[in-house]
């Protein structure tokens, strides 16, 4: 049984202010918590159906405290409408500061709101390699249940870094390359070298000028149909792709 204390400090990191304020996060679902788990990442609560305890009895001792429930109070206290497994409480990691590395790619995100969007793009960070995320102020938080469940494990093994913008890109040593509708073709850029800053805006009035101030290449995905724009989870997906691909040869 989940008690009433755990299940009003879990209900709370719904929420953003309470998640700063408690420095934890919630994961949810049998595969998350297991990578969790396996990541160990500090795993201050598990909570976790029989079967999920009988299934993986080492869990039990993984997390500072471990407590059996049923799968109808693991969906009251998280976002899933379905889960028969576990829900872990983890303390939110405190990453030391960004340091700019020769030859590796960075996604910059400019107030990006969507959860599922920056899920996505963290798993294609993951998915290329890319070890580190710069995120304005106002990009949504990084341990929102649902970037937590849209990323899927990626979460673990990409860095997010908030805060302005603007001092990480003006002493920028490798090219910042910023997503716009006018630019260089992505499909035939020749780049200088491997590795530099990847800037992607907001879902609807992409990147801010000041953003845009700092970048020194525009670069665009050529469109050979009618649609307004991308989603910019997909936009980045393109852009990623094509830049790593280009830069490897």
């Amino acid at each position: 049984m989940i008690s009433q204390k755990w299940s009003k400090l879990i209900k709370s990191l719904h929420l953003k202010k309470f998640r700063k304020a408690e420095q934890l996060f919630f994961v949810e679902g049998e595969k998350a918590v297991l990578e969790v788990l396996a990541a160990h990442w500090p795993v201050k609560a598990l909570f976790g159906t029989a079967d999920f305890f009988d299934r993986y009895p080492e869990t039990a001792y993984a997390a500072e405290m471990s407590h059996p429930c049923s799968a109808s109070e693991l969906e009251q206290v998280g976002t899933f409408t379905s889960n028969n497994a576990a829900l872990a409480v983890v303390a939110i990691p405190q990453y030391a500061p960004f340091v700019e590395t020769d030859g590796h790619w960075t996604l910059v995100l400019d107030n990006v709101n969507d959860p599922g969007n920056l899920g996505t793009i963290i798993r294609i960070a993951d998915w290329y390699g890319i070890r580190h995320l710069l995120c304005s102020a106002d990009t949504v938080d990084a341990f929102n249940p649902k970037v937590i469940a849209s990323a899927k494990g990626s979460f673990l093994r990409v860095k997010l870094h908030y805060g302005d913008l603007t001092p990480w890109l003006e002493k920028a040593q490798q090219p910042v390359y910023g997503a716009f509708l006018n630019g260089d073709s992505v499909h035939q850029l020749a780049l200088p070298k491997a590795g530099g800053f990847i800037v992607l805006g907001n879902e609807a009035n992409g990147i801010s000028d000041a953003i845009a101030a700092c970048v020194n290449r525009r670069i665009t995905i050529p469109a050979f149909g009618q649609a307004e724009s991308l989603n910019v989870g997909i936009a980045s997906a393109v852009i990623v792709d094509n830049l790593v691909r280009l830069s490897a040869k």
